[in-house]
């Protein structure tokens, strides 16, 4: 594909939330995108009456074409320039061998999802033909077939929602086209610094997604009772602290300078005070509705992604001798609620370090 190529052939590789709201939002720019999943119903309701995505702005209904998986022999005929992959972690070897095949000769793959893939792609395709991107504070749900909302308020220049880039590290034109292309739906740059800036985002999810799973709280609840904030300072800085250890780059979480997180969540007064204003900075893009993808998947019994999010900080912790007893800990009860044997509630949090059952009221105004 030629970096100056004004309409690439754009395929989404798993259209649930995430694919569905992305691709949509591109196709409604005038962009030639696929949506492709294997859930029949949401395709058939997408190819019947489009996809509606409504978020903080209002509602619009695009017209985009969609494929279930067992149909994308239909790309023999127009091979695909940029795959998006957004299926689940644990899917995206098999997400992305489906679409190998396929590509045009300068076609790539671009990670779009939860945990750390990028060397999944590229063993695939190799690294050459592979990008990642971050998305940040994205915050959608599919509500039923071909209906995606999103929860978050857009970023806009005050966030930056996605950062895109290389393996190995340059900016390069194909990264600023898969900017400009991400640019239709929120704020979005290059970045040279991949591996730090997934370690980021990872740090992020660690801090929300399971103690959302445990506790039935929303983005807005997790962060305005005070033991569920506490905690999650503490899952970001065991988080930070491995990244930190493991020779990364530290990039702010979310906005949280990733010094004053660690600090914050090792017991340093002042660094907590500050970083408990960066949260209170948080409060006007959430809504009540909003709900990490974790607690998402346990409200619809599926399977979670909590290997690839908390389980994979607790994995490399492992491998460097570092101990992460809130991540620990908070992996495990998440395992349980997932299997059954206890429900989503707040209480859930007298199972993690450091939680005091009087610790649970709401922020002062």
């Amino acid at each position: 594909m030629k970096a100056d190529m004004q309409k690439p052939r754009i395929v989404f590789m798993g259209a649930g939330a995430m694919g569905s709201y992305i691709g949509g939002r591109i196709a409604h720019a005038g962009h030639d995108v696929t949506l492709v999943d294997g859930w029949r119903e949401h395709v058939e309701a997408i190819r019947r009456d489009g996809i509606r995505l409504r978020d903080t702005e209002g509602e619009t209904s695009v017209r985009v074409h969609a494929l279930h998986f067992d149909d994308i022999a239909e790309f023999s005929r127009s091979p695909v320039d940029i795959a998006f992959i957004a299926v689940k972690s644990y899917d995206t070897e098999a997400a992305s061998r489906r679409v190998c095949p396929y590509l045009a000769p300068d076609g790539f793959l671009v990670s779009l999802q939860n945990g750390i893939n990028d060397a999944t792609l590229a063993r695939v395709v190799g690294a050459k033909r592979t990008l990642g991107c971050i998305a940040s504070t994205i915050g959608v749900a599919l509500k039923r077939p071909g209906h995606v909302e999103r929860s978050y308020r857009p970023g806009g220049g005050a966030y930056t929602v996605f950062r895109v880039g290389e393996v190995e590290g340059r900016i390069t034109p194909r990264a600023e086209l898969v900017v400009g292309l991400l640019a239709c739906v929120d704020s979005a740059e290059a970045t040279a610094d991949l591996p730090g800036e997934r370690w980021a985002k990872l740090a992020a999810n660690s801090m929300h997604n399971g103690l959302a799973a445990i506790t039935g709280l929303g983005h807005k609840g997790l962060y305005t009772l005070d033991a569920t904030r506490r905690i999650a300072i503490r899952l970001g800085a065991e988080a930070v602290r491995v990244g930190r250890i493991a020779g990364l780059r530290l990039h702010p979480v979310r906005g949280i300078p990733a010094d004053d997180l660690e600090a914050a969540g090792y017991g340093d007064g002042e660094a907590m005070r500050r970083v408990e204003r960066r949260i209170e900075g948080w409060m006007p893009r959430l809504t009540e509705e909003g709900r990490p993808s974790t607690a998402q998947d346990i409200a619809k019994a599926r399977r979670t992604e909590i290997d690839y999010i908390n389980g994979a900080v607790c994995a490399k912790a492992a491998d460097l001798g570092i101990p992460v007893p809130m991540q620990r800990a908070l992996l495990k009860t998440v395992k349980r609620v997932e299997a059954g044997e206890i429900a989503p509630r707040v209480d859930n949090i007298a199972e993690l370090p450091l939680a005091q059952a009087s610790d649970v009221r709401p922020v002062a105004d």
